[in-house]
Formats: structure tokens, sequence, C-alpha cells
């Protein structure tokens, strides 16, 4: 009874389930005027007939002939009660059979089904909740932060304003509270003047209007923001976000980053306190068929090589492995030795064709805006003629028409592209157009989006050497803000992070440790207590009370504390 009082009163309170309530009434009120109805003209037929019968009597004709229950323990002797018997069951089997039963579940039951749900969805989170992030909608990027974020311990909630979708976000076990994200009650109700961070992550109209009541309400609580339209980020600036990220524009700068263009040299993917994390591609270097020993680029540089990408795997830099055109070093060093190793390879002449971008998309244009920066030339190809003039102002060749044509493509200058650029938003579209290009030119680099991280594998195996997603990107962005540390990219599905030194690897060589060899993380660096950073080799001992600061991916990072803690 305790149960049922709230839904009740929920029915009595929220206007739409009063609606059906009273439309359901009426519906009731006139199948029993239909019956009353029914009832009387029984009467009157049986008097004709010379019959007589009692009110009670009347009354259970009319609902078992209604019903089609039929006893046949009362019936009419003349044509007339025949055809009054026929309109009386025929007009019971759609009063009562078809239309009573579909009004009830729509007007009563659906509604009441729905007042659990609301019911079930949170208002509030529990008391004493502080240092929180607070996300406006339950997305890819949230749901990779929440996960994240429960790594390190950090409190989360998201506000829903559909109360279904919050009661089934609550079932799936997220934290979540239900309410209007244009209501100052919904921010209190997720206490939002003890948050550490909310995420406006709807629209860029949501988004400004969020950001104005969060700043004007709580001042001191930071506001991350995401922007569709780069025009927009100003205007959520003005509106109060201290964080704005124009996501696809950084994806396209991103995806153009690691495109092979210019004389080789290091691609800038992160830093960590004095250190800085960069990718270091193979081809056109001189390097491809040397094993890492004999590359001496340590001995050259200083540089510390930790990892090696060969065709989407991140493995774990040794000896004596091979290089291959396909190969991109992970190395980490100072700006200095940085420096040192792009001058090694000034001389290699590259190959200054352009460079081809599939999907001339807000992605694909900023991708073609980060090309024309640099001075790279570009080709690209688009299905939609509406985009030639927008295009024509950022590509040195618009070829209108569909990627999978032979011709198209080959007219877009694949032939002799050193990178290819994929941006469309449809996986499946990337995979086909990865196998192709590979197909048609082995040789070229090709860099793709994603959409979503299930297709990280079956792009890499279309032949993709470089992936990152939407999803990815926001959710690294934002563990780094939340963090306030900077954002590494090494690559799809591998993360930086940080560990003490287990008790039992105290006193060992880094070498010794075999971390990389049986977990397959990558050590980039061993922080002290004093906070500082050290490059680290395999004679570097792992000293008590020092981090390994390492690469790798969520199930590399579990199997190492599942043995260790």
């Amino acid at each position: 009874m305790k149960f049922l009082t709230p839904q009740f009163d929920y029915l009595r309170t929220h206007r739409e389930s009063r609606r059906n309530i009273s439309v359901l009434l009426r519906y009731v009120g006139i199948v029993s005027a239909t019956v009353l109805l029914y009832s009387g003209l029984f009467h009157v037929l049986m008097l004709h007939e010379g019959q007589e019968h009692s009110l009670l009597t009347g009354l259970y004709w009319t609902l078992t002939v209604m019903s089609t229950l039929g006893f046949g323990d009362i019936t009419f002797h003349t044509d007339l009660g025949r055809v009054f018997s026929l309109v009386v069951l025929l007009s019971g089997i759609v009063m009562l059979l078809i239309v009573l039963p579909f009004a009830f579940i729509r007007f009563f039951y659906a509604p009441w089904l729905e007042a659990q749900l609301h019911l079930r969805a949170p208002r509030h989170v529990p008391s004493g909740l502080k240092s929180h992030v607070i996300f406006c909608r339950y997305d890819e990027v949230a749901a990779g932060l929440i996960e994240r974020l429960r790594d390190s311990a950090i409190p989360y909630c998201v506000i829903e304003p559909d109360p279904s979708v919050a009661a089934a976000l609550h079932g799936d076990g997220v934290s979540v509270v239900t309410g209007d994200l244009d209501n100052r009650e919904t921010y209190d109700a997720v206490a939002c003047g003890a948050a550490r961070l909310v995420i406006a992550n709807r629209n860029d109209a949501e988004n400004s209007n969020i950001a104005l009541i969060v700043h004007e309400h709580y001042p001191a609580v930071p506001i991350a923001a995401f922007a569709e339209e780069v025009d927009s980020v100003d205007v959520l600036e003005l509106s109060g976000a201290t964080h704005v990220l124009p996501l696809k524009q950084r994806l396209g700068e991103y995806l153009a980053g690691r495109a092979s263009v210019g004389p080789a040299h290091a691609q800038p993917v992160g830093r960590f306190k004095n250190l800085r994390i960069v990718e270091f591609p193979v081809e056109n270097t001189g390097l491809s068929g040397r094993t890492i020993r004999d590359t001496r680029l340590r001995e050259l540089t200083g540089l510390n090589i930790v990892a090696c990408w060969e065709r989407g795997h991140l493995l774990p830099a040794r000896a004596g492995t091979v290089l291959t055109d396909h190969s991109v070093l992970v190395a980490v060093g100072t700006s200095d030795q940085i420096a040192e190793l792009d001058a090694l390879f000034v001389i290699y002449n590259p190959n200054e064709n352009p460079v081809l971008v599939i999907g001339g998309g807000k992605v694909g244009q900023a991708a073609m805006a980060f090309f024309r920066r640099v001075g790279v030339a570009i080709s690209v190809i688009e299905r939609d003629p509406e985009l030639r003039p927008t295009l024509a102002g950022l590509a040195d060749n618009v070829v209108i028409g569909d990627a999978s044509h032979r011709s198209v493509i080959m007219k877009a200058g694949l032939e002799t592209a050193p990178t290819v650029v994929l941006t469309t938003n449809d996986d499946a579209w990337n995979i086909f157009l990865a196998v192709y290009c590979r197909r048609l030119n082995p040789s070229t680099r090709i860099v793709s989006r994603i959409t979503h991280e299930r297709s990280l594998e079956a792009i890499h195996r279309a032949g993709a050497d470089s992936v990152l997603s939407y999803a990815t990107l926001g959710v690294k962005s934002l563990l780094a803000y939340v963090q306030g540390s900077e954002a590494t990219f090494v690559g799809e599905g591998v993360d930086l992070f940080i560990v003490p030194v287990p008790a039992s690897l105290t006193g060992l060589t880094l070498g010794g440790a075999r971390i990389g060899e049986i977990y397959g993380l990558n050590v980039v660096a061993l922080q002290h207590p004093d906070g500082s950073a050290e490059n680290v080799m395999a004679s570097t001992e792992l000293a008590e009370n020092t981090e390994l600061v390492m690469l790798g991916t969520a199930e590399q990072r579990k199997k190492f504390r599942a043995e260790f803690g």
C-alpha cells in the first residue's frame, strides 16, 4: 500500500495522466449507458413475446451476449428479438472485446507503468556528495569517461530530462537524476555547487543555456562545453563555459597530424612533466628493415623508444624488433632530444604529392584546414555537390563523386597520395574504403576516423595505420581536464596511466621486471616522490615510493592490477 500511494498520487497530479483517466472513465460511462439501454430494450421485446423477467435477468442477458458468452438459457423466439440479439452481440464484440481492452491499456495500464518508471528515477543525489562530475547527457563520451572516473574513484552524476530513460539508466547502474536542464532546481538536486565539473554535452543551443544557468547560480563551478560548430565557441565562452571543446574540429586536426607529409618528423601526442611523448613514422626515413638496436636512436639523440605501432597494434619496443615502412615508433624525451631526432631525417626527400581526404564534412574540412596551414597540397572526394564551393577554398583538387568508384578515386590521386584520410562518420564505409585504398595503393598511409570502438579491430584489419574516434577524443580531453593534466593521444584504445611500483618489483631493474614482456604495457617514465619524471631504460632501478608511468590498453591494465592490486 505504501508503494501504491505514490503511484496514485502521480496519476492524480500529472496532467497527461488525468486526461487519460478522464477519457477512460468517459468510455466506461458510454459502455455502461449502452448496457442499461440494451437491458431496457430486452424487457420491452420480451414483454412483446409474452415473457417477463427481473431487472437483474435483463442485465445478466445483456452482459452475457455482449461478452459472447451466450449461455443460451434465455432466448428470443421472434425474428425481431433475434435481430436485437445480433445487434447486442456485434456491438459487444466491438465495445467490450476490442475497444475496452485497448482503452484500458492505453489510458490506464500504460500510464500506470509510466508512473512506476517515473518513481524509480532518482530525483536527487545522495546528501553530502561533492567533488563530482555532472554530465548533461549519457552518450558514448559520457559512458567512456564514467568508466575512467570509476577507476580513479571520482564520483559522477548524469542529468536526464526523460524519467523513463533515467529509470532505465538507473537500472543499469548509472548514477542518474531526472530533471529539466533549464530548471535551477535540477542543478540544486545534483549538488551542482559542490561539483568538480559540469559537462555540457548536448547541442550548441542547449549547452549555451546550461552554461548560463550554471555560471549565474554557481560561478565557482567549472563548465566544459562541447561545440558542434567552430563559430559556437565564442558564444559558449560568453555564456560562461570555462573550457570549450570543438571535438569535430580537433578530430580533423588530429587525423591530419597523423598523415605522412613533408620531411620525416616526430608528431607530438602528449606530455608528462618535462618529458614529451611523440610518434615517429618509419616510412621514408631509411630505418625500414633495421632493428631498433641498429637504429642507434637512443645513442644519437638520447630519446627512449618505448613502443612501436605496427598496423594498429602497440607493441613493446625490444632491441631486436625489425621495423617496416608501416611501423610508427613511440618515443619519450625532452624537447631538445626530439629536435635532434627531426634533424637526423630532414635530408630524406618526402612524397610531396597531394594528401587524399575522403569526406568533406566538418571533420574533413578541419583536416584540410590543418593541411593548408602547414602548406600541404590536398585532394578531396565528396559526394554532395553543394559542398563544392566550400571545399574549393580548402583543397587544391575537389572531386565530386563516389569514392568506391575506381575512376573517381584515381582521379583524386590515390595512386601517388602519401596519405589517405578517411573522415566519414560511417564505420562500415570507412572499413570498406580502407580495404579498397590499401589494395589500390599498398604503400600509402591510411588514417581513419571511427564512430564506435567496436569497429577498431575491423578497421585495423582493413589496413588503417592510425585510428581515432570522436568518443575517445572527448573522453581523453575531458579526463585530462578533470585531472589537471595534458591529454595524451597515442592511439585508439591506449591510455597513459600511473601506478605505484609494486612491492614485489621494488629493487629490480625495469628490464628484470619484464613488465612489457608479461603484461604488454609500455613504461614511459618513472615518477619520483618529489614529482619529477625520469626517462627510463632497461637498467633503470625501480625504487620504493616511485610510480610507473605506462601506456597500455584497458585489458593490459586490468591484467597488471589483477597481479599486483
